[in-house]
């Protein structure tokens, strides 16, 4: 394998026409660079210099290479200074996915600070939610992905890094017209008559299990992953929901009354990325500053 250091000895010899006036402008010894072009031509496996009088000239093979080494050298010197940048956080890219409540809410304050303290670094960002986005991370599309679960995912995340974020807690949605408007907590049994407004998938199956624990299976009218549509659809009266709080902040929740259930309902929210990924400057720093907003 030709290596980029026996590279520069053979082009500084080339410039120079001797063993000693190349150790001279490499600031070296004169047997160190004999020992260097002697590997160099081992891995070649030709002769690249010919010693003619007190003057080395190049071969055949040695002129091939002299003329390559420019821009190999030149284009490891630009790789070298980039990687560096990437590494001080002069530059950088990460692709980010979130689910929607955490786009409109964490996601904005957490890249806000990211790009005031690192201006270099660039991130994209997508919409899905688990376990899509978590597939996203594993399949190489993404680098971050902002994720929930309820209760304990066991081995489901077991590969990922997982950095722990905030709990969300979930509160009842009712219109304001409604008979449970005005109390403070109400049993999810409670609620066992009430058409349901349902959300996502992982959302609705959660939702479904909660009843079922409480004694009833929810009579699901509408489902929609959008959050003001659900707000909307209760306002109209046309069913109850549970909404996270996370999801609350990013609409005015007008015309409905929210309320507390019990049993309690949390999701946990994460931000995933791969083990190897976690070291990575830019995607570290994403990471701290996603944990950052998260702070309540």
């Amino acid at each position: 394998m030709i290596e980029a250091r026996h590279l520069r000895v053979l082009r500084a010899v080339a410039a120079t026409g001797s063993f000693s006036a190349a150790a001279r402008e490499l600031g070296c010894t004169q047997p160190a660079v004999s020992q260097q072009m002697k590997a160099l031509e081992a891995s070649a496996g030709t002769p690249l210099l010919v010693r003619t009088g007190r003057e080395m000239r190049l071969t055949q093979a040695g002129e091939v290479l002299v003329r390559h080494a420019a821009g190999i050298l030149a284009g490891l010197t630009a790789a070298e200074e980039e990687v560096a940048a990437i590494a001080g956080l002069r530059a950088g890219r990460v692709r980010l996915v979130s689910f929607p409540s955490g786009s409109s809410t964490l996601v904005p304050t957490a890249l806000a600070a990211l790009r005031a303290a690192h201006p270099g670094t660039r991130v994209s960002l997508v919409d899905a939610e688990p376990p899509r986005s978590v597939e996203m991370l594993r399949e190489g599309d993404c680098d971050v992905a902002l994720a929930f679960r309820y209760g304990s995912a066991g081995a489901e995340w077991g590969d990922l890094a997982v950095r722990p974020l905030l709990t969300d807690r979930l509160v009842g949605l009712v219109p304001e017209g409604h008979r449970l408007a005005g109390a403070g907590t109400v049993a999810i049994g409670d609620l066992a008559e009430e058409p349901w407004i349902a959300g996502c998938p992982r959302c609705r199956r959660q939702l479904v299990d909660v009843c079922e624990d409480a004694g009833f299976a929810p009579r699901i009218d509408f489902a929609t992953d959008d959050y003001p549509a659900v707000i909307g659809l209760v306002r109209a009266g046309l069913g109850v929901a549970v909404l996270p709080e996370l999801a609350l902040e990013s609409v005015r929740p007008q015309g409905v009354r929210t309320i507390a259930v019990d049993p309690p309902v949390r999701r946990e929210i994460v931000a995933l990325t791969l083990p190897d990924l976690a070291q990575v400057p830019a995607v570290a720093a994403t990471l701290d500053h996603l944990a950052l907003a998260a702070v309540r």
